[in-house]
């Protein structure tokens, strides 16, 4: 690929990144991302996206090709941050008057919802794909079409992977509130 073409192929990747960015976002939540976390997966996102934009052959392919690049970055993301996460807890353990408080914030308390808590509860008991999944498709409110053309795969397996997440959800809800779903 000469210059001009590989300039304008990463135009059209900046271009997709862009107008792709809320659903990537929702990707990394959906795979362990923290909320706290997700801007700076989004720039490795866009790096790696942009550093290998010569690679993509079919520019028809683009949000699934983003969506891959978005799923191995969240990997590493959590890989990462378990590795810090556990220097800091040896680090914790060897200081003797070091205690970290693992109290809630009384404030969220009062402002959670018992409803929305549970839904939470129960998305991040799923496995990922299916918590991927059901955010893609209800807080994007995507159609089967649409999820199909970003994950990269049929319409019939999304439709087979949301009544499996469905059921999946709707089993984890009956055990943490069996009075939530008997209704």
């Amino acid at each position: 690929m000469n210059p001009p073409e590989q300039q304008q192929r990463a135009a059209q990747v900046q271009r997709a990144l862009t107008e792709h960015r809320r659903w990537l976002t929702t990707v990394l939540r959906a795979r362990g991302v923290e909320a706290d976390g997700v801007d700076d997966v989004l720039q490795e996102v866009n790096a790696a996206a942009l550093e290998n934009a010569s690679q993509l052959r079919d520019l028809e392919k683009l949000a699934p090709w983003l969506y891959r690049i978005a799923v191995t970055s969240a990997l590493q993301h959590r890989r990462r941050m378990g590795r810090k996460r556990r220097l800091v807890e040896r680090f914790a353990a060897t200081q003797a008057d070091a205690t970290i408080s693992a109290e809630p914030d009384p404030l969220a308390w009062l402002l959670a919802d018992e409803q929305r808590t549970l839904v939470r509860q129960a998305i991040g008991s799923l496995p990922s794909r299916d918590a991927e999944i059901l955010l893609l498709k209800h807080t994007e409110d995507w159609s089967y079409r649409q999820l199909a053309q970003h994950l990269g795969i049929s319409e019939s397996a999304v439709d087979a992977r949301l009544h499996r997440a469905r059921a999946k959800m709707r089993r984890a809800l009956a055990t943490l509130s069996p009075t939530l779903v008997s209704g």
